[in-house]
């Protein structure tokens, strides 16, 4: 397959992908900060070329591994969102042919595509990228990869023993980072992403059980039935029902603690909700199909009204922000209202274009060589072509 004809399949193979019916219209810049984000997103193109792998053709490749098939996989989401990136630009035409053939090198066995990590992670993107490209190469790998997902799943009919858990058991929906370990929402979202771009349905039983681990970490009583979140009214999420398997049902937060006013009026620290998970869990609520009035819904709708930022990642500061970028860019496209109303500490509320918000942002961000400033070294952010592809996809989100 050449290069126009794969920029066509990857069109194609993109617009075949289902909208949920929660979601409308998305992100609509103003005509100004529109131009703006194709120019932003140009140079980034071109700086994460420039960084591509010769060897191998891929990106942030690491002599002896393990390697991220990941972080390849997500430049390749950035670069296949508009298909003219492929029509107009051969260069880049040329490093996404090199890039899937990368990608496609590390699928197992077992049907998962990793370096002897992160499993789920590594597969997921991997798997939304294959659909992308959209060969009969391409989809087979893909399905084989959305069976290895499956199975990581905690569920109460996962043949692997360690994985099999009542809908009781706080872990029950989730999924974690691989093996046995603790599931979290940072996976859930990587999880619920590959699911979508797979055109895996809402009724699905992998997202109908997801739904039982989101809720579990909304913090919200009327949703979430653990200890933890009793009397909570805050609608945002927090990481895990569950630091780990020796401390079942008790929460985690990388937010840590805040005093809450709680349902009864009384006052008390419950697990604080913070920015780029809400964000992760508000998507994984429109992927799934929920009405637009259910409560899960517009309580995070809410959370997010009220801690609407885009200089921090609300509740954790500098910490996964390039992260907190993709979850809120992916999860406000797909819930399509261009204009977001915020909530001020007075109560007051006023509507903000949050597509221009986010493009203004970014361009703050950039460094004139197309990479964007890395402004933390946690969970991998001091890596310039991991945030620059965060920051393509979310740029992504609001080009049409």
């Amino acid at each position: 397959m050449n290069n126009v004809q794969r920029a066509l399949v990857v069109c194609l193979g993109f617009a075949l992908i289902a909208t949920p019916s929660l979601a409308q219209t998305g992100g609509q810049p103003s005509a100004e900060r529109l131009e703006q984000a194709k120019a932003m997103r140009d140079r980034a193109v071109a700086y994460l070329i420039g960084q591509q792998d010769e060897a191998t053709g891929g990106w942030s490749v690491r002599e002896g591994g393990p390697n991220l098939p990941a972080i390849t996989a997500l430049v390749l989401l950035g670069m296949t969102a508009d298909d003219r990136i492929a029509t107009s630009n051969p260069d880049a035409a040329r490093a996404m042919d090199r890039a899937y053939e990368y990608v496609l090198s590390w699928q197992q066995g077992d049907g998962g595509v990793y370096d002897r990590i992160l499993p789920q992670y590594n597969t997921a993107l991997s798997l939304a990228a294959f659909k992308r490209l959209g060969t009969p190469e391409a989809e087979d790998a893909a399905r084989r990869a959305l069976a290895f997902l499956r199975t990581l799943q905690y569920s109460e009919d996962n043949p692997n023993p360690e994985l099999q858990v009542p809908r009781s058991h706080p872990f029950y929906g989730g999924i974690g980072y691989g093996g046995s370990g603790r599931p979290d929402n940072s996976n859930m979202h990587m999880f619920m992403w590959a699911l979508q771009e797979a055109g895996v349905p809402s009724d699905d039983p992998a997202v109908q059980r997801a739904l039982v681990f989101l809720q579990r970490t909304q913090m919200d009583d009327r949703v979430n039935d653990m200890p933890y979140a009793e009397g909570s009214r805050q609608g945002g999420f927090i990481y895990a029902t569950s630091p780990s398997g020796d401390q079942l049902g008790v929460g985690e937060s990388k937010a840590g603690m805040i005093e809450e006013t709680l349902s009864d009026g009384t006052t008390a620290s419950r697990l604080r909700a913070y920015g780029s998970i809400t964000y992760a869990g508000f998507k994984s609520y429109v992927y799934a199909d929920l009405p637009r009035d259910d409560v899960r819904v517009t309580a995070a709708r809410k959370w997010i009204g009220e801690n609407y930022t885009l200089t921090e990642n609300p509740g954790i500061g500098t910490d996964g922000y390039y992260y907190f970028i993709l979850t809120l860019s992916r999860a406000l496209d797909a819930f399509g209202e261009p204009s977001l109303e915020i909530t001020t500490t007075d109560g007051s509320t006023y509507p903000t274009n949050w597509a221009d918000d986010l493009i203004e942002q970014l361009a703050t961000m950039q460094n004139d060589d197309g990479s964007f400033r890395s402004v933390d070294d946690r969970w991998m952010e001091d890596n310039p072509v991991l945030i620059t592809a965060y920051s393509l996809v979310a740029l992504g989100e609001v080009i049409d």
